[in-house]
């Protein structure tokens, strides 16, 4: 089983050592994580309390109760369920495009990929709360330590870091989804005054300085699953490569800059033979140094069982004419929830090594003809599976998943470059490489022909294929001007059920509107345009 110094004993007890947070924004109430504690200096006595403390940030990517699938959920009103990080974050970021559908009918979530939302959404507001209070975790880590006797230890400073970066990626999220978000650092009084809003324009600003001074205080070599200036590093690209986006100036240059320091760092791709292996049970093997994945939140089958992550995303693929055990590595029974759009099935050639779909009944095409029934026709994806690296299920397989989500790897790097060459006009050369070599990596990898020159739609069909499922498309689809557009279509795009035809959208769904909860309790915030 994958074990490191966070992941031992701390996933699974939860952290002892955990204090009360207080979120600060509307009406968004944080349960205490251990109200048996009097106080912080109680706990708080050592150098490696700090680290136990910091933890808990990491552990809040992963599950969203201290107390494992059946706890009570880290927030009041939240459903532990869809309010887990990377539940909450697939579903914003794929439900609403081509790469995924849904046929459940679980509340609104069928307004995810009609792009018809309200600003009373459960789903959004999930995805809202869950990052404004991971954003609050850091902000007290990053109290509790400036107000420790430690200050000048360097480990303790680097935890500092690390929980800055940890910020960091959430406030990137909120920003990419949310635009204009209430603010809360480590000077924000806990319990106080209602946070102010920010701009967008003035977050990316704050946020870039942010992690760039963070980078600096972070290891190239991190241990496993804990942030180094790779995951900073990969947010400030982020940053810069949607630039135009957060504030109407693009800034590619900055982009390939950062993308250059993040393949200097020692990160390689992985093999045609070994691609498969990032979305596996086992691949923390890939993970780090030497290999391509960046940054991984942490999934195992017995220390961080929640119905979230990629237990969310297998679960959810499988059904149909899969084999629950076979073919995704699962000992119980699959969920029958998402496919993937015949536009994008239909992107995949055949001896493409990332084309690994199933029909969803024998009988069926790729053609989804009801949107409500898993078997009525449309292809899911095999990609990420519960499957050990050698094809093998684990011994004591449940219906959790042991495979980390791979929340940015090197793949994503290379097409970054290439995009900074064709759609910014950046003069790419990183290691004597420009953005077409970069790019053609990802395409020979793949087993697919390499062209000499490639346009947009080359790039932002390649990350299509390179990066299903893996929570970016959304914001690829924004940047590239397409999201809502009706030059674009897909399969029910701007529907929520089989009656119409799929069309575009007002722009203000662009953005998600801020919930109207946090509106009507904080007047400080504004709602977004168009809601």
């Amino acid at each position: 089983m994958k074990q490191n110094i966070l992941t031992k004993g701390l996933y699974s007890v939860a952290l002892a050592t955990a204090l009360t947070f207080t979120a600060c924004t509307g009406d968004l109430d944080v349960t205490p994580i251990d109200p048996n504690l009097d106080t912080p200096e109680n706990v708080l006595a050592s150098i490696e309390n700090y680290n136990q403390l910091l933890a808990k940030c990491y552990s809040a990517l992963s599950v969203s109760s201290p107390d494992g699938d059946s706890g009570s959920p880290d927030i009041k009103s939240i459903d532990g369920g869809f309010g887990q990080y990377l539940r909450a974050l697939f579903n914003l970021q794929e439900l609403p495009t081509d790469e995924a559908v849904m046929n459940w009918n679980n509340g609104t979530i069928k307004d995810l990929h009609g792009l018809s939302w309200a600003t009373n959404d459960g789903f959004v507001t999930a995805a809202f709360a869950r990052m404004i209070y991971q954003i609050t975790l850091c902000n007290e880590v990053i109290r509790r330590i400036d107000a420790s006797p430690y200050t000048s230890d360097a480990k303790v400073q680097q935890y500092r870091a690390e929980a800055r970066c940890l910020r960091g990626l959430s406030y990137y999220h909120l920003i990419d989804m949310f635009g204009n978000v209430p603010f809360l650092d480590e000077k924000s009084e806990v319990g106080g005054a209602a946070p102010s809003q920010m701009s967008r324009t003035e977050l990316f600003t704050w946020l870039t300085n942010d992690l760039k001074e963070t980078a600096d205080q972070l290891p190239a070599d991190p241990e496993k699953y804990r942030a180094g200036k790779g995951l900073a590093y990969m947010l400030l690209a982020k940053l810069y490569l949607n630039a135009k986006v957060y504030t109407g100036t693009a800034d590619y240059a900055k982009c390939a800059e950062y993308c250059g320091k993040i393949i200097d760092l020692g990160y390689a791709l992985e093999s045609s033979n070994d691609y498969y292996k990032m979305f596996c049970a086992d691949n923390d093997q890939l993970l780090g140094k030497g290999h391509e994945l960046i940054f991984s939140v942490y999934q195992d089958h017995l220390n961080t069982k929640a119905y979230g992550g990629t237990t969310y995303i297998i679960n959810a693929a499988c059904g149909g004419q899969a084999d629950y055990a076979a073919d995704f590595g699962l000992g119980g029974s699959g969920w029958a929830g998402i496919r993937v759009t015949e536009n994008v099935y239909r992107k995949f050639q055949s001896y493409d090594v990332r084309n690994r779909f199933y029909k969803t009944k024998s009988e069926s095409s790729d053609v989804i003809t009801d949107l409500g029934d898993f078997e009525m026709g449309g292809m899911s994806s095999l990609k990420f599976t519960n499957l050990k690296a050698n094809g093998t299920i684990l011994e004591d397989a449940n219906s959790f998943a042991d495979t980390d989500f791979p929340m940015f790897r090197l793949g994503d790097v290379y097409l970054m470059l290439a995009e900074c060459q064709v759609v910014g006009g950046v003069s790419v050369n990183v290691n004597g490489h420009d953005g077409l070599w970069y790019f053609n990596q990802i395409r020979s990898r793949a087993g697919l022909s390499t062209p000499s020159t490639i346009t947009a739609r080359d790039i932002i069909d390649e990350r299509c294929r390179e990066l299903l499922w893996e929570c970016h498309r959304r914001s690829d689809l924004v940047r590239f001007d397409l999201f809502t557009s009706d030059s674009e279509l897909w399969a029910y795009k701007g529907m929520n059920s089989n009656i119409g035809t799929p069309h575009g959208v007002d722009k203000h769904f662009n953005l998600y509107p801020i919930p109207s909860s946090d509106i009507m309790s904080n007047s400080n915030l504004k709602q977004n345009d168009g809601y």
